[in-house]
């Protein structure tokens, strides 16, 4: 049997809010987890914070190469959180294609090229592999501000997701989404002040979701409790959209 102790984890965006408080979570459940991310500097103040199981690892996530490259430094790993994402802000009809194409590469294409090289990474560990996509509300609540190029990044993911689960359920990797709202992360900087505002009034409890409690549904499904569930997109909004 493979010793706990040995657990290995991939975080993409590990230097952002997010990625740094999955980091933390994976951590405290005895993973030892790389961090992959751009922001050299963050990742430097990453694992100055995070400890002696922290691997940090610069890598261009929109490289293809550079991250079969990374993965085959890492070796064998046990969980994959695509966290890795932005969301840039020009309108339809007006979106640059450089926009699209950028916004597509860092959400979606760097997502999949993971995901490959995951797979690979994970033939012959030890019990259920997990795969975790962090994708979005705005994937599917046209209600909210996201533009297209971002709803359609997340979509993608969301559809990856459930290829992969199906794909892979009998080498036992479980492949799932979650899909926050409005969480407190630097993406917020990218709104302006009405936009954010109007947002935040819309949530249930009166405020924006924080990265720890999106992290305790990653550690979750990544606990042998998540073994069982392959396949969901599962919707962390304070139950904002129902009807």
């Amino acid at each position: 049997m493979q010793d706990e102790a040995t657990r290995k984890a991939v975080v993409t965006g590990a230097a952002g809010g997010m990625g740094r408080a999955i980091t933390a979570r994976l951590l405290a459940d005895g993973f030892a987890v790389t961090g992959l991310d751009i922001d050299a500097g963050g990742l430097a103040d990453l694992a100055a914070s995070a400890g002696p199981g922290f691997s940090p690892a610069r890598v261009d996530l929109t490289d293809a190469a550079a991250i079969a490259a990374v993965f085959a430094e890492i070796g064998g790993i046990d969980a994959l959180v695509n966290n890795a994402g932005t969301c840039f802000m020009s309108d339809f009809p007006d979106i640059p294609a450089e926009e699209l194409d950028r916004q597509m590469a860092v959400n979606f294409s760097s997502a999949f090229h993971c995901c490959q090289a995951a797979v690979k990474a994970m033939a012959g560990r030890a019990g259920v592999r997990k795969i975790v996509n962090i994708s979005s509300n705005g994937a599917y609540n046209f209600d909210v501000f996201d533009p297209p190029h971002y709803r359609v990044s997340k979509a993608a993911m969301d559809t990856l997701t459930k290829d992969l689960a199906r794909r892979y359920a009998g080498d036992k990797i479980a492949v799932n989404s979650i899909a926050p709202a409005m969480t407190e992360t630097p993406l917020f900087g990218v709104l302006s002040a009405d936009v954010l505002e109007k947002a935040i009034s819309a949530m249930p409890h009166g405020r924006a979701m924080r990265p720890q409690e999106v992290a305790a549904w990653v550690g979750f499904l990544i606990s042998p409790a998540g073994d069982i569930a392959s396949g969901n997109v599962i919707i962390l909004n304070q139950g904002r959209d129902v009807r």
